[in-house]
């Protein structure tokens, strides 16, 4: 049996120094794509690349619940959410995620956007500067809420998509950024929940379950025993839609930024649909958005010649996976022509994470994020003009989760008449 190289004492405090590069360092340091460490005083096994991702999403060997970290629960993930599912609960969950996700409803909520990209742009135009990260977050919290079902008026958008971005800013670490994000989860959950009860109350409802809503397929969806989720469970649900859609945004900033610091793509772009597909598959391998996923070992096995304890945590490097230089050429710089001719497997580019959409615990909206990105690249490129002042554009990997620190900064907002583009 061959030991796993360890690194000594509680490394929580070097993940929060180090953020995104951690789990890549110390295997550089030690020669090896696995080692145990302790995190939050629990031992935990931490590992990367695409062998690694491919047992990390193997079912049969991890199990999810009650295993994410508090942080996380009290402001993404919520108590009950998916993410902490396992077995039937959570391939009966995610049947209503995949639902959701048609490629009617994609494109439905993808027209929505650019109609919002659209009448913000106008507002843009009377401005001496916009921070786009912020504009972006709002943008797509209000065509969500639209396309979701979920009614906000125009009073709450500053403060309703606010908190959403709380809630995605405070899952890094504990600080200030974490107890607002906890204190966001509470308002928002009271404000869903209470529209859940009103569509409960409802006298009559859709008999085509084509014809629901996102919050009205959480509202009336039944457990594996027939039985109505009860209203919180439908609550994180919904929520569990809104925010990962709000969370696009930091996306939509990286694709802003990489277009300004790498400019020659916007032709590319526009005269080529294929090369449109690899900018964004590359601003999603490049740019940190998720930095990493835990699980927990269900029952003693060996791998590799390893062995992985009952009991035990074990977290994948998604960032490490994707910048890991035995599978990307040159990772630390932003190609999208890497992906010509590329055949990327289900384990060896994870942002979003790895394996099957229905049975894995890879994002059911990781399709819509990319024609979200499409549209939104789209008319920044065709739409809109714009100037990029100077700014700190510095992304700080130690902070989780990272954005550049101007937030993208933009000035003098022209828009272009073109014909409207759909998707």
């Amino acid at each position: 049996m061959l030991e796993i190289p360890v690194i000594k004492g509680d490394s929580t405090l070097d993940i929060s120094g180090k953020g995104y590069t951690f789990v890549s360092e110390k295997c550089r340091e030690l020669n090896s794509d696995i080692f145990l460490t302790r995190i939050l005083f629990k031992k935990t096994i931490c590992m990367r690349g695409p062998e690694a991702a491919g047992l990390f999403y193997d079912t049969q060997h991890f199990e999810r619940k009650n295993v994410a970290p508090n942080i996380a629960k009290y402001t993404l993930f919520g108590h009950g959410g998916i993410q902490n599912l396992d077995g039937n609960e959570h391939k009966n969950r995610k049947k209503i995620f995949m639902s959701i996700m048609s490629r009617e409803n994609i494109n439905r909520l993808t027209e929505t956007t650019i109609n919002k990209w659209t009448t913000y742009a106008e507002q843009w135009e009377g401005k001496d500067r916009v921070v786009l990260f912020k504009e972006v977050q709002k943008l797509i919290f209000e065509a969500v809420c639209d396309w979701a079902g979920v009614p906000v008026s125009k009073e709450e958008v500053n403060r309703r998509a606010g908190d959403m971005g709380a809630m995605i800013d405070g899952a890094g670490v504990i600080s200030s950024r974490h107890w607002k994000g906890r204190i966001a989860r509470i308002r928002t959950e009271k404000w869903i929940g209470g529209i859940i009860k009103k569509i409960r109350s409802g006298d009559e409802k859709s008999q085509d379950k084509d014809q629901l809503n996102a919050a009205e397929h959480f509202a009336w969806s039944r457990n594996s025993d027939g039985v109505l989720i009860d209203n919180h469970i439908a609550t994180v649900g919904i929520m569990n839609i809104l925010r990962p859609t709000v969370a696009v945004a930091r996306y939509i900033t990286f694709a802003a930024l990489a277009l300004h610091a790498y400019p020659k793509n916007r032709s590319k772009i526009r005269d080529d649909d294929e090369h449109m597909t690899f900018f964004v598959n590359e601003v999603r391998r490049y740019y940190p958005f998720f930095p990493f996923v835990v699980a927990r070992v269900k029952q003693e096995f060996e791998w590799k010649g390893y062995l992985f304890p009952r009991g035990i945590n074990v977290l994948l490097d998604l960032y490490g996976t994707n910048h890991h230089p035995d599978v990307w050429v040159d990772p630390g710089k932003f190609r999208p022509e890497r992906f010509l001719n590329r055949n990327t497997g289900p384990f060896d580019y994870i942002p979003q994470g790895g394996g099957d959409f229905h049975s894995n615990h890879r994002c059911a909206g990781e399709e819509l994020t990319i024609e979200l990105l499409k549209a939104s690249i789209r008319f920044l490129i065709e739409s809109v003009r714009y100037d990029v002042p100077r700014q700190n554009l510095k992304i700080e990997l130690s902070r989780i989760p990272a954005i550049p620190k101007s937030r993208f900064v933009i000035e003098n907002v022209k828009r272009i008449k073109t014909e409207k583009f759909h998707v």
